[in-house]
């Protein structure tokens, strides 16, 4: 069976994803976990040192600026499951509208982001890259701010590294996700609709429902 994109929002839809052993591998296989990270919308956790790095500034934040390069660059690194498929049929989905990206620029360059799949009030977040120290906590805190914003219910982060878990993500049973999956893709929600705020914004939402 062929990938399309109406097959990946159909994945999404019932609580898989695909993943390839590796990017020379051109076999697709679909995972379906019996414990799955997720990100409480309310509940990501900025450090002292992340909360002075976005005070300090220095940074610009985009949406959908670079998409192809956001997922480049998520693939770029020694073991990746993003193959040459997988890569094709995401940006079928951003075409769509189901994909996102949030971009994190320095002076122009492109120095961190993140990018997802948006399906009703879910975000499926599928991969992050830093190429500067924090850089990938910035998006990491931006999208969570979108999140709240344009009023999704459901961020999944597919499993849970110590990484995430740090950063406020927790483990919840298969059952519990699909339920939660079921709630989120019934509501009707616009990822792209709210404005990137300052930094100084962000911080001060962050404080007040941390």
């Amino acid at each position: 069976m062929s990938l399309t994109p109406d097959l990946l929002l159909h994945a999404y839809s019932i609580g898989v994803f695909p993943m390839a052993e590796h990017r020379e591998d051109e076999e697709i296989f679909w995972v379906d976990p019996k414990r799955r990270g997720i990100f409480p919308i309310e509940g990501f956790h900025i450090s002292r040192s992340l909360a002075k790095t976005i005070r300090r500034g220095g940074f610009e934040i985009t949406i959908n600026r670079a998409f192809g390069a956001v997922v480049a660059a998520c693939a770029d690194r020694q073991e990746t499951w993003i193959n040459d498929e997988i890569y094709a049929r995401y940006l079928d989905l951003h075409a769509m509208g189901n994909a996102h990206s949030l971009e994190v620029w320095q002076q122009d360059q492109l120095i961190g982001g993140l990018y997802g799949v948006s399906l009703g009030g879910g975000f499926f977040g599928e991969s992050m890259f830093s190429q500067q120290r924090d850089a990938s906590k910035i998006a990491l805190a931006y999208l969570m701010d979108r999140l709240r914003q344009a009023g999704f219910v459901l961020c999944d982060t597919q499993f849970l590294t110590p990484h995430l878990a740090s950063l406020g993500a927790i483990e919840i049973s298969r059952a519990t996700y699909k339920a939660r999956l079921a709630q989120a893709i019934a509501r009707q929600v616009d990822f792209t609709a709210p404005e990137i705020p300052s930094p100084q914004l962000l911080l001060q939402r962050m404080t007040q429902t941390s």
